[in-house]
């Protein structure tokens, strides 16, 4: 297990750390005369796990550990992480409901688009567009979060979150038009060799059943003889 692994499984971890210091409303940790309550400890956590996802894309490049894992975890930490930050945030009377049904199925979306494109040999990459959906989502929890604290934030942390969901629809079609025509057909491809193949199996075993059929009414036909010739 290399460092940037450790980072990525330490934001998922980080999830639960989330959303209880957002959801419990009355915690207020006291470290000398600073007074760090839930909201503040909530931003101070979805930072740092922020964070990790940069430092640890950064470090697995810089010191030549891509894994197969990592590559796996990494973009179910980040949608763990910004999904339980929105659900949160709604829990809380923060934002709509639908917005953070709008994102978070998109990343349902999109995730199953992946897998699709994976079984038959395509892989999807992010592109410009979805680094900077997920840049504009950090960028707007953080600003939600900060405005629980400091309601004069919540104008322009609203006014992020809409670039957010503009991000998200757009990515998502740039996503579905780049790569769902091609998965689309290979897959139509692929079955119409495997109904090519059944049909040649099944006339093949037709054919077989014709020559067994033939060759046992040839083999009666000729007992059939050697009895007459017998009488």
């Amino acid at each position: 297990m290399n460092l940037p692994n450790i980072l990525t499984l330490s934001r998922i971890f980080f999830v639960p750390l989330l959303v209880a210091a957002l959801v419990q409303e009355q915690v207020a940790i006291r470290v000398g005369a600073v007074v760090i309550t839930n909201d503040l400890l909530a931003l101070a956590i979805f930072l740092v796990a922020a964070a990790t996802d940069l430092l640890d894309g950064y470090l697995a490049r810089r010191w030549g550990q891509v894994t197969t894992i990592g590559t796996l975890l990494d973009p179910i930490a980040d949608k763990l992480l910004v999904s339980a930050a929105l659900i949160s945030l709604v829990q809380v009377r923060a934002i709509e409901a639908w917005m953070t049904i709008l994102i978070v199925g998109r990343e349902f979306a999109v995730s199953g688009l992946r897998s699709i494109a994976a079984a038959e040999g395509y892989t999807i990459k992010a592109g410009d567009l979805g680094k900077t959906k997920m840049l504009s989502q950090v960028a707007a929890i953080a600003m939600l979060l900060a405005s629980l604290r400091r309601p004069q934030l919540a104008a322009p942390a609203r006014g992020l979150l809409w670039i957010v969901v503009l991000f998200s629809v757009v990515s998502a079609m740039d996503y579905f038009r780049k790569f769902w025509g091609k998965v689309d057909m290979r897959i139509k491809r692929r079955r119409r060799r495997e109904l090519l193949v059944l049909e040649r199996v099944r006339k093949q075993e037709l054919w077989k059943d014709m020559r067994a059929a033939r060759s046992a009414r040839q083999r009666g036909s000729a007992a059939g003889a050697d009895f007459r010739g017998v009488v």
